[in-house]
């Protein structure tokens, strides 16, 4: 999927903190909400505490349909099939690979942040109205267990775990596993450039399952991802 164009479609955003959620569930006891001044010709989220924010747009929510046996399920947590990752790195520009699990795959997006920084750490990002443009193609050459993606300048794996370890250890394998088909590199050697060019970071922490998304620059790669994945 071609994340093609992502553009403001509101003046207003709000964000909120409440209690029992969050990086920080306990420590605050009472409900806010703050609604905040969008300046899309200045590209800007005008905070009410006289700050502002660039905005860099992006969906929260890009997924296709989970596989039927996995019954009655909430939209909060991401899964294998992409849904609630609030990665900020999917913004225009970027290619997102997902699973497809059932027929005709059933793509939804939604979730508009105007930006929001890696974790959502308090459980919401400068939410507001969204449009996109994207570009669906289908893949029939290659099997796809985790979403994936790609920047302009970089190749993301990703994982989603209630245990944050847990969600590691998978982003770390994919990408092993992508450096070893892409560069014809062993598996050790991947393990050990990974220490020296890869990083790690928390997508979020908010939604149930945790989010890790694994970066290494595109130089690492002698064949292109979007040609052989």
């Amino acid at each position: 999927m071609d994340i093609e164009a992502v553009q403001p479609d509101s003046d207003w955003a709000y964000t909120g903190v409440r209690p029992l959620a969050g990086a920080l569930p306990y420590d605050f006891d009472k409900r806010d909400l703050s609604y905040i001044k969008i300046n899309r010709e200045k590209g800007l989220a005008e905070l009410p505490w006289d700050m502002t924010v660039p905005l860099r747009p992006f969906f929260g929510v890009l997924c296709t349909a989970p596989p039927s046996e996995w019954g009655e399920l909430s939209t909060v947590p991401p899964r294998q099939n992409g849904g609630n990752m609030d990665n900020k790195e999917l913004v225009a520009g970027t290619t997102l690979y997902l699973p497809v699990f059932v027929e005709d795959a059933l793509f939804s997006v939604g979730d508009g942040h105007g930006a929001q920084g890696d974790g959502e750490i308090c459980v919401a990002a400068i939410e507001m109205g969204m449009r996109g443009t994207f570009k669906l193609s289908v893949r029939r050459d290659f099997k796809l267990e985790w979403p994936m993606a790609e920047t302009p300048t970089h190749i993301l794996t990703m994982a989603f775990d209630p245990d944050l370890d847990d969600a590691v250890v998978v982003a770390v394998r994919q990408m092993i596993d992508l450096l070893v088909r892409l560069s014809g590199i062993s598996r050790v050697e991947a393990y050990k450039l990974l220490s020296y060019v890869g990083d790690l970071r928390v997508t979020q922490v908010v939604n149930g399952n945790k989010g890790i998304h694994l970066m290494v620059e595109k130089q690492y790669f002698r064949t292109a991802l979007d040609a052989s994945v």
